[in-house]
């Protein structure tokens, strides 16, 4: 049975060593974290503290959200001021209910997102919600998606929220779509400080 095994992790090793070997670029990735399950912001905010553990610069744009604290931006606020962190600040486009002013504010964020998108001091730009800005038309989908392509060549970029269209996702290096199987919420549990927000 130990041989078996030590042959089988033998193998396995070597398929992960060709496959590092094969990986022979050195440059910033695109990703897109979509899908209509939980976890995609959570998970934007875990790579901007892998990337703070190596002391990079790192950008967060929040589209749509803002009107309620979050723990991330508590934290970020307080414990990382080094963090450059601009929150949309209207809420929910459903709160509001208002287009035209939805519109004026996502096109002053993308402003300074695009900021960050052409600095090449941020190792990591986080872009959270982007995608709901392309599906409702707040911007312009040629102009985001030329930015991000022409961002600098050691930047990484990581967006996220429901759908934002296939062209956004063909220029990304990875896309994850997080399912929902379950969600509390659906069976009358509220959303839970310092875990939901």
């Amino acid at each position: 049975m130990t041989d078996k095994h030590k042959n089988k992790m033998q193998k396995l090793k070597e398929k992960v060593d060709a496959g590092i070997a094969a990986a022979d670029q050195e440059r910033g990735v695109m990703i897109v974290l979509t899908g209509d399950g939980k976890g995609k912001s959570s998970s934007a905010f875990g790579m901007v503290i892998r990337a703070l553990g190596y002391h990079y610069k790192v950008g967060v744009v929040q589209f749509i959200k803002g009107e309620q604290l979050s723990g991330e931006e508590l934290y970020l606020r307080d414990q990382c001021p080094e963090v450059d962190f601009y929150q949309m600040g209207t809420g929910f486009t459903w709160n509001t209910q208002d287009r035209e002013g939805d519109i004026e504010a996502a096109q002053a964020t993308w402003a300074v997102a695009k900021k960050m998108l052409t600095d090449d001091r941020y190792h990591l730009v986080v872009l959270d919600e982007l995608t709901y800005m392309l599906s409702f038309n707040y911007l312009d989908e040629s102009e985001v998606l030329t930015t991000l392509k022409n961002r600098p060549a050691n930047q990484s970029v990581v967006v996220t929220g429901r759908g934002g269209g296939s062209a956004l996702q063909e220029i990304a290096d990875t896309v994850s779509e997080i399912r929902e199987v379950k969600h509390a919420y659906r069976a009358g549990i509220q959303a839970r400080r310092g875990v939901d927000f």
